[in-house]
């Protein structure tokens, strides 16, 4: 009796001897949420608590999975973010970047946009996101000449709303689909089906506001040219955060004309062969107002071919180019449709004309969420017939997959490879999409969608870019290399196939002005090692 009083005793004596801290250390998220509460200069009018979500938020998991675009990476495994900042003010990404660098917390910047690999919401260590989806204002100026868009305005914000304040007069070359953030896109070069006529988005910036690792907020001026230089093809989150973009818009006549004939293998008077062979010879010569896409697809053993195409003008003019062109397609006149150049933006997503007003262009989180896997190739030389025989051989055989040519030529080819960070010009007839979308969860299903992706690809080997076999930063794929940490080494593996020889300039440029790494993800512009 007396030796269990005895232990009590000390252990009373023990306990009332803890510090009060030792007991329940406070956690990071509440770490991280009180530094950047107390973060100044502060805006009253716009509390930073009124924008944070940690985990115990009951809304976490919904801002969070509002802007995943590939549920491969998000399920109950995903590691999540210690908090999401949903940024509505400058002071809060100052703030965000403040806290993260102090407590050695990786930054996921998030504008949107499709993300294939998940890079903006992802991470194996902890990590904050920096979510732009409330910094979306579209300022035109009164000329109609230029307009600052945030970095996360959707391209479908900023095409309704410079379609609206122009009367359908002025248009911005950049992406086909609407939900796209503007920050990620034109930050890695943003094309679409007006760079024949106008090259990519970054080829129609003319400024941009940005927060460095320091927190300061730049301009073009400030920030020097070449880290503007940078920022418009070489992936700005290597850099620092984008708040705004200063765009140049563009005219685009009262109507444009559309159209989309499909073919199904080689049949009676269609030869696919033939046809996708001729768009080779002359989709990157044809006149720069017109963009024809080829997409090819199989099913049932049979390879399907879809021309897409939009021509800056009415469809007579169109009409004639393809019968001197391309009468091998055998576009007739009631295959051309003349609309908007905002209509054309929901026909190109396969919205039948007249279906769905304009302001369906302004939904931001997509009706429903798929699976998926992207990569993309650069083709320099015309493939043969004997080529696209064995490429459609294979396509048969792995019919998950479908590859999108998108043509370049035009005046992708009059701008120098070194005026932007973006390196894809002259010399390349047409850029690769390869996609595959599948619906339900599970390895199994995952594994067979990802292994077709994979030989499509091995199998287009002899008909693209060599040493490096280029890639597209906007199509952003772990399997062409990543490291966290890149050393200069790991970092050419991928930022070669991405930026060809800008790559060695990204890096003298990162190496100033980031110097301690803060802004990085798996495929980072690396540092120059100080050793």
């Amino acid at each position: 009796m007396t030796s269990l009083t005895t232990q009590t005793l000390i252990i009373t004596i023990f306990l009332l001897t803890i510090p009060t801290s030792f007991a329940s250390p406070p956690s990071l998220e509440d770490v991280f949420a009180q530094c950047v509460t107390d973060f100044k200069p502060s805006n009253p009018k716009s509390p930073i608590q009124n924008y944070i979500y940690t985990q115990r938020s009951p809304n976490f998991l919904t801002i969070l999975n509002n802007y995943v675009r590939n549920l491969r990476y998000f399920n109950n495994m995903t590691r999540k973010p210690v908090a999401i900042v949903a940024a509505a003010d400058v002071t809060h990404i100052q703030a965000t970047i403040t806290c993260a660098k102090k407590l050695g917390l990786q930054l996921r910047i998030r504008s949107g946009g499709h993300d294939y690999d998940g890079m903006s919401y992802l991470s194996t260590i902890d990590f904050v996101v920096l979510d732009m989806f409330n910094l979306r204002s579209i300022n035109i100026d009164p000329k109609l000449d230029t307009a600052w868009v945030q970095s996360g305005a959707t391209l479908g914000e900023i095409y309704y709303g410079v379609a609206n304040k122009s009367n359908d007069l002025r248009g911005f070359p950049a992406g086909i689909c609407p939900g796209l953030g503007a920050g990620g896109h034109f930050s890695g070069g943003g094309y679409g089906n007006m760079m024949r006529k106008y090259g990519l988005s970054i080829d129609n910036i003319i400024d941009a506001k940005i927060v460095d690792a320091k927190g300061r907020v730049l301009d073009r001026s400030s920030m020097g040219e070449d880290l503007f230089w940078a920022l418009r093809g070489g992936g700005a989150a290597s850099f620092c955060v984008v708040l705004a973009w200063k765009i140049k818009l563009v005219p685009v006549p009262a109507k444009v004309t559309v159209f989309n004939i499909e073919t199904f293998g080689n049949t009676g008077s269609v030869n696919t062969t033939e046809l996708v062979a001729k768009w080779q010879e002359i989709a990157d010569k044809i006149d720069n107002d017109l963009f024809i896409r080829l997409t090819l697809g199989s099913s049932n053993k049979t390879v399907k071919a879809s021309f897409m195409g939009m021509y800056l003008g009415n469809s007579s003019n169109l009409l004639e180019i393809m019968n001197a062109k391309f009468p091998e397609l055998g576009l007739i006149k009631r295959e051309c449709i003349e609309m908007k150049w905002i209509e054309s933006v929901l026909f190109w997503l396969g919205i039948p004309p007249g279906t769905a007003p304009t302001t369906s262009m302004l939904n931001r989180i997509p009706q429903k969420q798929i699976y998926l896997k992207r990569k993309s190739d650069y083709v320099q030389k015309p493939i043969s017939r004997t080529g696209l025989e064995s490429i459609f051989k294979i396509m048969t055989e792995n019919e998950n997959v479908t590859m999108a040519f998108n043509p370049y030529g035009g005046r992708m080819s009059e701008i120098p490879s070194t005026e932007t960070a973006f390196p894809h010009r002259a010399g390349n007839m047409f850029k690769i999409q390869y996609a595959a979308n599948w619906f339900v969860p599970g390895e199994a299903v995952a594994k067979d969608c990802l292994s077709q992706t994979e030989r499509l690809f091995e199998a287009m080997s002899p008909y693209v870019s060599k040493n490096p076999r280029e890639a597209f930063l906007n199509y952003r794929d772990v399997d062409i290399g990543k490291s966290l940490n890149s050393t200069y080494e790991e970092g050419k593996v991928y930022g070669f196939k991405y930026f060809k020889d800008n790559f060695e300039k990204l890096v003298k440029i990162k190496s100033r002005v980031d110097p301690d790494n803060f802004f990085r993800y798996e495929q980072s512009i690396p540092v120059l090692s100080s050793h």
